[in-house]
C-alpha cells in the first residue's frame, strides 16, 4: 500500500481535456506553455467558484486565488494570518490531532502554532474540545487564526453545522481568521448535508463575513494530485489582493493543471452530484471493510469512527506496552516485514500519529501507539490491511 497518491481515475471531464491538450480549443495546440497571471487563469478560478454555487453556497462575495497545489494555500494563508518571522506572535491555533502540513509549513517559514488537543476513546471517537477549553486556549495564546477540517484529516471526523458556528462566534468575539481547509468537503458518510464555512451566513454568526478563508484542493475529491491544483478562497478582498501579490514570486500555478481542472466551470450540478455519489460510496465500502476486518483479525484494535474523507486512525494502546514506539514499528514494515498474500509478497506503508501532535515528549504523545490509514488503493486491495496488520505486528512483537 503506497503512500498520498490516489489510484482511482479523474471525473470524465478532466480527463477529455487531458487526452486533448491539442484540441482545436487548447490554448496549447500550437505547442506553446507560456506562464499564466498569478491569480490564474480565469477559468480555473471559476471552476472552483462553480463547485460551490452548484453545492448551494452564495458566491456573490467569494475571492479567488490558484496555487500551486493546496499547500501552497495553506502556507499563503499562514503568511497571511500570522504575525512576524520568529517572533511567535498572533500564533496559529490547530486542533490535535492537526494536520502536520500546517504545523511543518508554519515551522519553515517562521511562524508558530498552538493546540488543544482531541482524543480517541475506546469507541474509535475523537471528542471534541469543550468550547470553554478552546476559549481558554484562546485567552491564554492570543491566536490570529483558527484552522478546522470540517471532513477531518488524519482523524476522519466530521464537525457538525452547529460545531462550526460556535468556532466562527469564537473567531468574531476574539477578532480570528476562520480558515476551513475544506479539500473532503464532499466525502461526508453520515447521510447529512455537508458542512462548509461558505454555508455560515452573517445571521447565525454577525461579522463571520470578511474574517474567512477556505484551501481548496483539486487532488482528493477529483482525484487530480498530479494536476498541483489548489485554491485559496475568502470573502476578504484586500486579504487575496495581499495573497496574490506575496505569490508573484512564484508567478504562477501549473498552467496545463489549471487548464484540466478549469474544465469543471462547465460542469452541471446532476454531473457533480454524480460524481460525488460514486466518490463517497468507493470511500465508504472501503471505511465499513477495515472497520469489520480490524473487528475481526485485530478485535483489541481501537479504529476511528468512518465518518468523513479518506483516512482512519488506529491505536495499539490496549495491544502493546509502553515502549512501543509507532515510527520504528512502521520503520520495520517499511525495511523488513513482509507477508506472503496470493504469491505476492505485501508490506504496509502508514503513517505514524506522533507528527499530528504537539506533544514533543514522545512518551506523553497520544500519536505514540497510533498509525493512520488513508484509502489510496482499490477496494481489494484495502481489505487485505488489517491481515497484513495482524501479521506485521506478530513478526515486530516477537
Amino acid at each position: 500500500v503506497s503512500i498520498g497518491n490516489v489510484s482511482l481515475p479523474m471525473p470524465p471531464i478532466l480527463q477529455e481535456r487531458m487526452f486533448n491538450l491539442d484540441a482545436e480549443k487548447s490554448p496549447f495546440k500550437d505547442g506553446v506553455n507560456g506562464y499564466t497571471c498569478t491569480k490564474g487563469t480565469k477559468e480555473a478560478n471559476e471552476a472552483f467558484l462553480t463547485i460551490f454555487k452548484q453545492s448551494g453556497f452564495d458566491i456573490s462575495h467569494l475571492h479567488t486565488q490558484i496555487t500551486e497545489g493546496a499547500s501552497k494555500a495553506m502556507e499563503l494563508a499562514i503568511l497571511g494570518v500570522c504575525g512576524e518571522a520568529g517572533k511567535n506572535n498572533d500564533p496559529l491555533l490547530l486542533m490535535d490531532a492537526a494536520y502536520t502540513n500546517y504545523m511543518s509549513l508554519a515551522e519553515r517559514v517562521g511562524r508558530s502554532t498552538i493546540s488543544i488537543t482531541r482524543t480517541l476513546d475506546e469507541e474509535g471517537v475523537f471528542t471534541l474540545p469543550d468550547v470553554k477549553d478552546i476559549e481558554d486556549c484562546i485567552k491564554r495564546n492570543r491566536p490570529n487564526g483558527l484552522v478546522v477540517i470540517p471532513c477531518d484529516n488524519p482523524t476522519g471526523q466530521s464537525f457538525s453545522k452547529g460545531q462550526m458556528v460556535e468556532l466562527a462566534e469564537l473567531c468574531v468575539k476574539y477578532n480570528m481568521w476562520f480558515i476551513s481547509d475544506e479539500a473532503y468537503r464532499e466525502l461526508l458518510y453520515t447521510g447529512k448535508d455537508i458542512v462548509s464555512i461558505w454555508g455560515i451566513t452573517e445571521d447565525e454568526v454577525p461579522g463571520i463575513t470578511g474574517r474567512r478563508i477556505s484551501i481548496e484542493s483539486a487532488s482528493k475529491m477529483w482525484n487530480s494530485c498530479g494536476l498541483r491544483i489548489g485554491a485559496i478562497v475568502t470573502d476578504n478582498q484586500e486579504f487575496i489582493r495581499r495573497s496574490i501579490s506575496e505569490n508573484t514570486s512564484n508567478l504562477c500555478a501549473n498552467s496545463i493543471g489549471q487548464y484540466i481542472f478549469g474544465a469543471l466551470a462547465r460542469a452541471k450540478k446532476d454531473e457533480l452530484d454524480a460524481w460525488y455519489k460514486q466518490q463517497r460510496d468507493h470511500y465508504s465500502e472501503i471505511a465499513q471493510a477495515l472497520q469489520s476486518g480490524f473487528k475481526s483479525h485485530l478485535p483489541q484494535i481501537i479504529i476511528s469512527k468512518p465518518e468523513a474523507s479518506i483516512y482512519s486512525v488506529i491505536d495499539l494502546r490496549n495491544m502493546v506496552d509502553d515502549k512501543f514506539d509507532c515510527t520504528d514499528f512502521i520503520t520495520f514494515c517499511a525495511s523488513q516485514g513482509k507477508v506472503e498474500i496470493d504469491g505476492q509478497y505485501r508490506t504496509l506503508f502508514l503513517a505514524p500519529m506522533t507528527g499530528f501532535y504537539s506533544e514533543k515528549n514522545l512518551k506523553k504523545n497520544p500519536g505514540r501507539t497510533q498509525m493512520r490509514i488513508a484509502y489510496i488503493r482499490d477496494v481489494e486491495e484495502m481489505k487485505q490491511i488489517p491481515i497484513l496488520l495482524e501479521k506485521l505486528l506478530e513478526q515486530y512483537l516477537k
